[in-house]
């Protein structure tokens, strides 16, 4: 929802979540199989740079300012 909502606004965002929750339990209702969740974090492990990029920009939005230094 986070990730759609800063693109495209709240309530497009919530109307693509209960779609692609509607096409979820399609499949598991059709396929007749269990659902596999792939995590809360599944985003940030497939794309870290992605995730850090969104933690700087919103870090900035309240006016903070960041450095990350390699361990």
């Amino acid at each position: 929802y986070r990730r759609i909502a800063t693109r495209r606004g709240k309530q497009r965002a919530l109307v693509a979540v209960m779609h692609k929750l509607t096409v979820a339990i399609w499949h598991v209702l059709h396929d007749r199989t269990g659902h596999k969740d792939l995590g809360a974090d599944y985003h940030t492990r497939k794309n870290p740079q992605r995730a850090m990029r969104r933690m700087i920009r919103e870090a900035n939005a309240l006016g903070l300012t960041i450095r990350f230094d390699p361990a």
